[in-house]
């Protein structure tokens, strides 16, 4: 569905706290206004409306700043509203970049609606601090395009979110974020967290129509997603570090790492092209840059929190064993998968990690760290029927308790 990753980033601009385009502004609006709204209205390709722009020499306060696009084929009708948004402290950094010292927006709604289905998002109120803005013209380079689609700004805060689907209520309690670098480009560290994404008990039952959760001891979940990381932007490449988690309340947490460099800025302005026109990005002609993306790390770890112990004796009961049974079991198991893979030396890795893991259940992590970084086009030169090269080449290997 071409229009679900609009949706996703409108919502998330409601998040952290950006605003719309209109079709024709105040005349009264700083450059720096402008600017922000052109470039939003840029990326996701819908013309907005307001009531009014008031401005008072100090701040700017647009009310009732509105998106809406009638659903389309597969594509989800959208109501996006922000009661009221006051921009201050706006200055001049240097030639087409701003710095808005602080917005505030207050009562933001978004309706999405498909053909079987309809969610409500409300955010009473968000905020922004030193928020750096960039001014594009239709001539921009790819790197300029890919500049003013970024989020770059100090500080970004939002209260409680409520989503509701399906009769059922989800709230969020806050969002924020940090960042610190270089405005010119936008590459810098950066820091974020979305705090108890609460899933309530009734949810749950609509879900896991077995009970299988309930009976673990997870009538309702709780959640927290974060991510952290670094980019840096040279020559018209990016360089990304990322750690993100995605944490269960009493479960658990996965882990997510990866190290990538020489990732082309142009393809940002190929999905911002396609978003305008309404189209699948063409990567065609940014493929054989593409190939050249290398990957110096990349991993993937569960910590337990209490998920395994739960979940073991449940498991050995559907087997008809106990729950020392199942584990003696697991590792002769294991033995029997890991000899398709070619590769004593991590099929002995793999089953030690995991016997361990079982026995104390504390941490289970899988990596690849090849001893230099390989790029996507090795990839495609891996022998699928030596799977055990591929694992020595990429440097994959599995690590309990650690």
């Amino acid at each position: 569905m071409h229009y679900s990753h609009k949706t996703f980033m409108i919502l998330c601009l409601a998040g952290t706290a950006l605003a719309f385009s209109a079709p024709a502004w105040a005349d009264d609006a700083p450059p720096a206004i402008q600017a922000l709204l052109d470039n939003i209205a840029r990326q996701t390709a819908i013309e907005p409306t307001y009531d009014s722009l008031k401005n008072d020499g100090g701040a700017i306060t647009i009310t009732n700043l509105s998106l809406a696009k009638a659903s389309a084929g597969d594509e989800p009708s959208l109501n996006f509203k922000i009661a009221e948004a006051v921009f201050s402290d706006i200055a001049e950094e240097s030639d087409r970049l701003y710095q808005i010292g602080s917005a505030e927006f207050s009562d933001m709604t978004a309706d999405v609606a498909g053909k079987d289905f309809a969610v409500k998002v409300i955010v009473p109120e968000a905020m922004t601090e030193g928020w750096y803005v960039t001014e594009i013209g239709d001539d921009a380079t790819p790197e300029e395009v890919a500049r003013a689609g970024m989020n770059v700004a100090r500080k970004m805060q939002i209260g409680k979110m409520t989503v509701e689907a399906k009769g059922q209520t989800f709230t969020v309690d806050s969002y924020r974020s940090s960042w610190d670098g270089d405005p010119e480009t936008g590459a810098g560290t950066f820091d974020s967290k979305l705090t108890n994404i609460a899933i309530p008990e009734q949810a749950v039952a609509i879900l896991d129509q077995s009970g299988m959760l309930k009976q673990l001891g997870y009538a309702s979940l709780s959640f927290d997603l974060s991510g952290n990381g670094k980019t840096e932007i040279e020559n018209g490449n990016m360089a990304i570090s990322f750690n993100g988690a995605l944490s269960g309340r009493d479960m658990g947490a996965f882990k997510l790492g990866i190290a990538a460099a020489d990732v082309p800025v142009a393809m940002f302005g190929e999905l911002q092209k396609a978003q305008k026109e309404g189209k699948q990005p063409d990567f065609n002609a940014l493929m054989p840059r593409m190939q050249n993306v290398s990957i110096s790390s990349l991993s993937l770890r569960f910590e337990d929190a209490s998920l395994t112990r739960k979940i073991l004796p449940m498991i050995a009961a559907m087997q008809g064993m106990d729950e020392k049974t199942l584990i003696a079991s697991a590792g002769p198991m294991l033995q029997l998968g890991l000899m398709q893979l070619q590769n004593q030396a991590f099929a002995d890795q793999a089953l030690k990690a995991v016997n361990s893991f079982l026995a104390d259940p504390k941490s289970l992590t899988i990596a690849a760290t090849p001893s230099a970084p390989f790029k996507v086009s090795d990839l495609m030169t891996l022998n699928p029927n030596a799977p055990g090269e591929a694992i020595t080449k990429l440097g994959v290997s599995l690590s309990a308790n650690d």
